[in-house]
C-alpha cells in the first residue's frame, strides 16, 4: 500500500478537497491511509487538504488512542463566490442524493460471471452502508 496511487490526468467535477471530506463524512473515525486509498491520493495529499479544510474552518478532531476522530463543521460556507450562501452540509446532501439515485438502481454496481456489470439475476437491489453525518445521512 506504500505505492502512489494512479494518477488521473484531465479535470473532473469534483476537487480533491471535497472528495477528502465526503470520504470524511463516511466515516470519521478513518484513517489517513484509508481515505488516500478512497480519493486515490498519496497520503501526504490527504495530510495536506486535512490540515486545509482545519485551518479554514471546515473541520476539526480529536485525539482518541492512536487515532483522530473527526468532526465536520457543517454550516461552514463554501468558499468560491459562486457557491454564495451552500453550506458544506448542502455539499453533502447533493452529494447524498446522487449515492441515492445510484441505489435504487437494480444490481447496480454488480458483476456478471463474463465480468460484466449489470443487473442481478434475481432482480435484488444493491446494499449500500448509510452513516449519519449531522442532519445527512451520506450513503457509501
Amino acid at each position: 500500500m506504500g505505492g502512489i496511487p494512479e494518477g488521473h490526468s484531465g479535470w473532473t467535477f469534483l476537487t480533491n478537497h471535497a472528495r477528502v471530506l465526503a470520504s470524511i463524512a463516511d466515516d470519521q473515525g478513518t484513517r489517513i491511509r484509508d481515505i488516500a486509498a478512497r480519493c486515490r491520493l498519496t497520503e501526504r495529499a490527504v495530510q495536506k487538504i486535512i490540515s486545509d479544510l482545519e485551518q479554514n474552518g471546515y473541520l476539526t478532531h480529536t485525539r482518541q488512542g492512536r487515532s483522530n476522530r473527526y468532526r465536520i463543521e457543517e454550516g461552514t460556507i463554501l468558499r468560491h463566490p459562486a457557491e454564495a450562501g451552500l453550506t458544506v452540509a448542502g455539499l453533502l446532501a447533493a452529494l447524498d442524493q446522487h449515492e441515492n439515485s445510484h441505489e435504487t438502481r437494480p444490481g447496480a454496481g454488480r458483476q456478471g460471471s463474463d465480468g460484466t456489470e449489470g443487473p442481478a439475476d434475481d432482480g435484488s437491489m444493491t446494499a449500500t452502508r448509510s452513516v449519519q453525518v449531522g442532519r445527512h445521512r451520506v450513503k457509501s
